[in-house]
């Protein structure tokens, strides 16, 4: 392999772009060379902003030559074609969460990398910050004693609100199951262990919803997906969670992912974040001060940065012949526990989750995005 930074490119360039180019031009270790949209001026307006050299179609991107990694930020539904196509090109590929919108096609996908020799990563990328690695570290080495169970809650009135082109998110593929629950999920697999089986209960909170900025303020759209989810999982290692999932809810809870233990409950900073601070609650001696837990914080080690963590982690992982943190089937095996999740709203009973994952590695605390290694 090249001792060199990695050629990436991307494909979509839509609202989420803009996170993953503040982050990836800015890491020596990536080389951000094409962006591709089937809207070539968007990403020709991308372009012109990050100094990306060439934008051009999704094709632009997949025969550049000096692309060795493609970025699929397209919509759920769109996950898998282009991941694939970037593996029939012959490049390593980061897909946004969803892996795909069925087991049948994300399993496709993971059986064509591996026949190509490429690789596949999945976001969220989130569990790579050091807020939830120094949450994890704080997990392993015993801090709150023996975890026994999670609760996580993410509900707000949902992403019409702010999105001008919201449908897809509630559409086949979408959802606050399919949305927002891989940042949870994942979060979960990486304290836990792998999931074993799940029950949800969920309904729709309406059947039509209105757009609400944008071009197209006050056009109406079906929503074809639950968007209020509860559920709960039971892990391989026995402990177990509850979880809310809801684009219903009038007053907003997001970011809650809590553990409790036998020595203490680990407050761990919203997972869809890559910053925040981590907190251990442990109850006082008396009754008369259980509203008053006793609160101590664990510093946050390592450096500050966001999305494309995980594009970083897989550039250097290659180049090194060493596996990278987000895998295919990290991704493939929290896609099976969500989908799972939304079989069992619709089937009202448990549901068990066929696939399974190793331990998820650490980041190494003295990693550095911002430094030049390849």
């Amino acid at each position: 392999m090249s001792a060199a930074p990695m050629g990436v490119g991307i494909i979509g360039t839509g609202m989420i772009s803009t996170k993953y180019l503040d982050n990836l031009t800015t890491f020596p270790d990536i080389k951000v060379v094409a962006l591709g949209d089937l809207d070539v001026s968007r990403a020709a307006a991308q372009a012109e902003k990050y100094g990306v050299p060439v934008a051009g179609t999704p094709e632009d991107v997949l025969t550049h030559p000096d692309v060795e990694l493609v970025i699929n930020l397209t919509i759920p539904v769109a996950h898998v074609p282009v991941s694939l196509a970037a593996v029939e090109a012959g490049k390593h590929v980061w897909s946004e969460k969803p892996i795909g919108v069925n087991r049948e096609e994300a399993q496709q996908l993971l059986t064509a990398a591996d026949a190509a020799g490429v690789r596949v990563g999945i976001a969220p990328d989130t569990i790579l910050g050091p807020a939830f690695q120094t949450a994890l570290r704080a997990l392993r080495r015993g801090d709150i004693g023996v975890p026994l169970s999670a609760q996580t809650t993410m509900q707000y009135v949902g992403p019409d609100l702010f999105h001008p082109a919201p449908e897809f998110l509630f559409g086949f593929g979408g959802g606050p199951v399919a949305d927002m629950g891989p940042y949870y999920m994942s979060a979960m697999v990486n304290l836990f262990g792998p999931v074993a089986r799940v029950a949800g209960v969920g309904l729709k909170g309406r059947e039509k919803r209105t757009i609400l900025v944008g071009d197209r303020l006050g056009s109406a759209f079906d929503v074809e997906v639950p968007t209020h989810v509860q559920a709960i999982a039971q892990f391989e290692s026995g402990m177990t969670s509850q979880s809310v999932f809801s684009f219903d809810s009038h007053i907003a809870r997001t970011g809650i992912l809590e553990v409790i233990g036998t020595e203490g409950t680990l407050v761990i900073p919203d997972p869809n974040r890559f910053v925040g601070e981590v907190r251990i609650a442990r109850a006082p001696e008396k009754y008369e001060d259980l509203d008053t837990p006793l609160w101590s914080t664990v510093e946050n080690v390592g450096i500050e940065s966001g999305r494309g963590l995980g594009v970083l982690d897989m550039a250097r992982s290659i180049r090194a012949g060493l596996p990278h943190i987000a895998t295919g089937e990290l991704g493939y095996h929290v896609f099976d526990a969500l989908m799972s999740i939304e079989e069992s709203v619709a089937l009202g009973q448990f549901v068990d989750v066929a696939s399974t994952v190793g331990v998820v590695p650490l980041v190494p605390e003295d990693r550095d995005p911002f430094a030049a290694t390849l």
